[in-house]
């Protein structure tokens, strides 16, 4: 059997097993949101494409910038989805949001269209972009799941994720 006909004969398999491979093993830009998120600190994840007019606008006012160099402490995860593999990284060059010491940048590897798209990352559910959340130690404290970000009420967020929202000494309602 002439040595192109095993080949091709290999080629099915191999296709079968990367497509096993992806819905095994998670990408590494979610195996680092995953670790982030699980940590301390005080984290934004924020799932973006730049050919997304809606992410546009949120860096074109200058949002994103002002929010993270205005609060140092948090980490910033910006994650392209839904763009074939790109990160974004020139376009956030461009808004100077790239190099703030505080932003990391990781883009999922997966499609933009189809069936193979991202739906779920990190455990929540992905059908619209921009996506914003907001966790701290472990917990999801916020979730913006439907557009762009107004970044006034994104600020208040963190202000209130810093708090342990607790309401020990209160008086309880009665039942």
């Amino acid at each position: 059997m002439p040595a192109f006909v095993l080949v091709l004969a290999y080629l099915p398999a191999a296709s079968a097993q990367d497509d096993l491979n992806k819905k095994l093993v998670k990408s590494s830009a979610e195996q680092n949101v995953v670790a982030a998120i699980t940590s301390l600190d005080l984290t934004v994840v924020h799932l973006w494409a730049p050919w997304c007019s809606n992410c546009q606008a949120e860096l074109k006012n200058g949002g994103w910038l002002k929010m993270v160099k205005d609060n140092p402490q948090v980490k910033f995860y910006f994650v392209s989805v839904w763009n074939d593999g790109g990160d974004g990284k020139s376009m956030l060059s461009r808004f100077q949001i790239a190099d703030q010491p505080n932003v990391t940048i990781l883009a999922d590897p997966g499609p933009r269209r189809g069936d193979n798209k991202i739906k779920q990352f990190a455990g929540l559910p992905v059908s619209w972009i921009p996506t914003t959340w907001v966790y701290k130690g472990g917990d999801l404290r916020y979730a913006l799941n439907y557009g762009e970000v107004r970044f006034d009420v994104l600020q208040q967020f963190l202000e209130d994720s810093k708090s342990e929202w607790s309401h020990k000494g209160e008086p309880k309602l009665p039942e």
